[in-house]
């Protein structure tokens, strides 16, 4: 493969094609033990533009995307050229933040790595506030409010939203010409995409290129100036961005753009009887190091009933994730009750029996992280019916199989490692190993977060399926996404922390009462316009 780090003519002049491209690839193929992830694929990423990427998980957007910065999956054959201007970096914003910031190292020093290199030509007493200004500048910019605190504070003490921000900072203080951003507004809420949109277009109105790889339909339109369109490797439609939302040619196009849910909302339970999950008085901390603990979450009073959904939404950081982990088990510095049936959850999973572990159990945002890499699928599903509940192995791997298959996961698939499914089919491996424990109460944490909308109505349409046949379960779903919301029977509304609203789905979405949550349905109103949603 032919990759270089000029462009043909000098960056920012005209051709009599327009400004030269910052970033350009050239009949990409990238193949893997013989079959092609991405093949033939072009690209030009020009100055002050947004070129998006859509498709499904697996259609080789984040491939393409990072062929930009000259990474490749291990043991690929490339062929093809791609070309990055000599004068400016890529930067790259990952899907999942977590696995390019350093856990053991505080937020401050990820930063500082970066600022101090921009500084040294400065006098030795000048660079440290010149540094420290540079910083709090790019986490302003990449909306992170109350920058002091988080600086402080190690990856894992952050949200999702708030890894994916500090991951965007660190871009903006390598001052990129061009930035790769992997899913920028995965798993964040109405206000905080809003600002992000915001945000992306100011930077190409600096001129910086933004390859925008996303699922968000609403934020590609918003953004983008061209659009391509990829289904397995292959770039099905191109054009601008208008042409393809209002007259799309090829058959998957239309599929990604139709947006509605096929599931609907259904009736609550008619009898609802004592609550499955009760907690009262719960106040969590996260710990800052010298600094003491701070209190990240206050929440007096929230019931879980049997048969019923609850959707939890605010906005990133506003504690949902650190709420679900407390009721599950997985963040024990918290004052309060957690009751299962009326009897008291010990505030350790490791403290829990196994009947209690069975009884909740929590799908993460990020499946990938939460599968070991080195063991089929369908292995580490069945050994959840193995451990928690006694099955014998050969009869916990026909229910694997048969709950993978229900989910809609092809058999084959099942017996792949993790790294051979993509991000939906990984999703449902999470949601079946889960169900597999027979919970009373399931926590998905923002699961539909980063899926192309064919695969999230997939993965709606299941949790809906599984509340109509099963009774038994109750459903507690974080969520930033409205139109997931929208499924549940209840909505909590979070805010900095704080439980400041709760009532039936219908009156939340339609009847806000906290300032909050006005703003938060006004402000999706609003990027829906932008988008002619």
């Amino acid at each position: 493969m032919t990759e270089r780090n000029d462009t043909t003519a000098p960056t920012g002049a005209c051709t009599d094609a327009g400004p030269a491209p910052v970033a350009e690839i050239r009949d990409l193929r990238v193949e893997i033990d013989g079959r092609a992830i991405v093949d033939g694929v072009h690209l030009r990423a020009l100055p002050g533009k947004v070129t998006a990427l859509v498709g499904a998980s697996g259609s080789g957007k984040t491939t393409t995307g990072l062929a930009l910065l000259g990474a490749y999956p291990s043991g690929a054959r490339v062929t093809g050229d791609v070309r990055v201007a000599a004068d400016g970096p890529a930067g790259y914003v990952p899907q999942h933040p977590a696995s390019v910031l350093n856990p053991a190292r505080r937020v401050s020093a990820l930063l500082n790595d970066i600022a101090r290199t921009q500084v040294r030509d400065l006098p030795r007493h000048e660079r440290r506030a010149a540094a420290r200004k540079r910083i709090l500048q790019a986490l302003s910019d990449a909306q992170l409010p109350h920058a002091e605190a988080l600086l402080r504070r190690y990856p894992h003490q952050l949200s999702g939203g708030q890894q994916q921000r500090v991951v965007l900072a660190q871009a903006l203080l390598l001052g990129a010409r061009v930035i790769v951003a992997d899913e920028p507004t995965t798993g964040q809420d109405a206000l905080t995409k809003s600002r992000i949109v915001d945000q992306l277009a100011a930077l190409a109105a600096r001129g910086i290129a933004v390859v925008l790889l996303s699922h968000d339909l609403d934020v590609v339109h918003a953004l983008a100036d061209e659009v391509l369109v990829m289904r397995a490797g292959r770039v099905v439609e191109s054009g601008p961005v208008q042409r393809l939302w209002l007259a799309p040619r090829h058959e998957w196009t239309r599929q990604l753009l139709d947006t509605r849910p096929s599931s609907t909302g259904h009736e609550p339970p008619s009898d609802t009887g004592r609550p499955v999950l009760r907690v009262r008085h719960l106040t969590a901390r996260h710990r800052d190091g010298a600094h003491g603990p701070t209190v990240v979450l206050r929440t007096p009073e929230l019931a879980l009933h049997p048969g019923e959904s609850l959707a939890v939404v605010g906005r990133s950081g506003s504690g949902k994730t650190t709420l679900a982990r407390c009721l599950a088990g997985l963040h024990r510095d918290h004052d309060g009750q957690v009751h299962l049936d009326g009897t008291p959850l010990p505030r350790s999973v490791r403290q829990r029996s196994r009947a209690q572990l069975a009884a909740v159990q929590y799908v993460f945002q990020d499946a990938r992280a939460a599968f070991d890499e080195h063991r089929p699928v369908l292995d580490q599903v069945a050994r959840t019916a193995v451990r928690l509940r006694g099955l014998d192995h050969e009869s916990a791997v026909q229910e694997a199989l048969a709950t993978l298959t229900g989910l809609g996961l092809p058999p084959e698939a099942t017996h792949r490692l993790p790294s051979e499914l993509s991000g939906g089919e990984l999703q449902r491996a999470a949601l079946a190993r889960a169900l597999l424990a027979r919970p009373r109460v399931l926590i998905c944490d923002e699961i539909t977060s980063g899926l192309d909308t064919v695969t999230r109505r997939g993965i709606l349409d299941a949790l809906t399926d599984l509340l109509r046949d099963r009774a038994d379960v109750s459903l507690m779903l974080i969520t930033h996404d409205l139109e997931s919301a929208r499924l549940a029977h209840r909505i909590a509304v979070l805010e900095a922390g704080e439980l400041v609203e709760q009532g039936p789905a219908h009156r939340i979405l339609t009847e806000p009462r906290h300032p909050f949550t006005v703003s938060l349905m006004e402000t999706t109103a609003r990027l829906e316009a932008k988008t002619g949603a």
